[in-house]
């Protein structure tokens, strides 16, 4: 028997409405949110945000799945009864993006992650690469930082400093990219909201995207990590224009018209897959970067 689904905040509940924006930023953000993340970030009972995640889908304003919340325009599950499944396909194809990205950094570069869950991803692949030495790597995120730390000292880590941003842990402006003006990185890895022919790269929110840009600016190489889903999207907040990115990784769900596309304004496109069966995804990787 199903509990009964709450309809209004409890008695004394009176943060909800607030605390039901922000999760619904959170999901636009990261797509998937998990009751227990939620719960920790809120400083609430997992039975509250349950019941938050009940109103906000019966609205519309997220799906609701097994052990959290997905986004309503994210690959929607085949079968409701299947939804962890999707969560565990999205949470999948990050993981090869990231992995394909972290097989395009070598020993002894200066590189920036900005901040996002597939750059969580990305940090994670980069601590796996025991090969990889002598990295210094520049990030606004203290989710990113906390996963390298383990790396360390084979990797230098900075954090940007600035003003914390509770709802995606990332630092932005003031003062978030005063470290980023005084570098030069040799690449940038950035995650998004969207891809598009016309309206560039897009993000969620406009403070965030304003550090990405600071970042561009600060580096020689622009890579994007997208999955297929945020190709042709617009998100509210713009961060460049295609002709500013060197190289946009995605994986195999993108639409062959669209990577065409894209490469017909200069832009590299790389299909994340896999790990290949002997292990070596470098050579596969390296081929969008060369001469740049």
């Amino acid at each position: 028997m199903k509990d009964p689904a709450p309809s209004a905040p409890p008695a004394g509940d009176a943060g909800a409405p607030l605390r039901r924006e922000r999760i619904v930023a959170l999901v636009l953000e990261h797509e998937f949110v998990r009751v227990t993340d939620l719960a920790e970030t809120f400083g609430v009972s997992s039975v509250t945000i349950r019941g938050d995640l009940e109103v906000l889908g019966r609205q519309g304003a997220l799906r609701r799945v097994r052990g959290g919340a997905m986004h309503v325009k994210a690959a929607p599950p085949p079968e409701e009864a299947s939804s962890g499944t999707a969560v565990d396909s999205l949470a999948l194809e990050k993981t090869q993006l990231a992995r394909h990205a972290a097989a395009l950094v070598a020993d002894g570069e200066n590189i920036i992650i900005d901040a996002g869950t597939t750059a969580t991803f990305l940090a994670r692949e980069l601590v796996a690469r025991g090969d990889l030495a002598d990295v210094v790597i520049f990030t606004n995120s203290l989710r990113v930082a906390a996963e390298l730390e383990p790396a360390i000292p084979r990797f230098s880590v900075l954090v940007t400093g600035g003003t914390l941003r509770p709802a995606t842990h990332a630092l932005v402006d003031p003062l978030g990219g005063a470290m980023l003006e005084r570098i030069h990185a040799d690449t940038v890895f950035l995650g998004c909201h969207g891809v598009h022919l016309e309206s560039g790269v897009t993000g969620a929110h406009l403070l965030e995207a304003e550090l990405k840009q600071r970042m561009i600016n600060a580096s020689r190489r622009r890579v994007v990590l997208a999955d297929s889903t945020k190709l042709g999207r617009i998100g509210l907040a713009p961060i460049c224009a295609l002709s500013k990115v060197n190289l946009l990784v995605t994986d195999a769900g993108a639409a062959p018209g669209f990577v065409s596309a894209v490469q017909e304004q200069g832009v590299g496109v790389e299909l994340a897959r896999g790990r290949p069966p002997d292990g070596d995804a470098e050579g596969e990787c390296r081929s969008g970067l060369e001469g740049e």
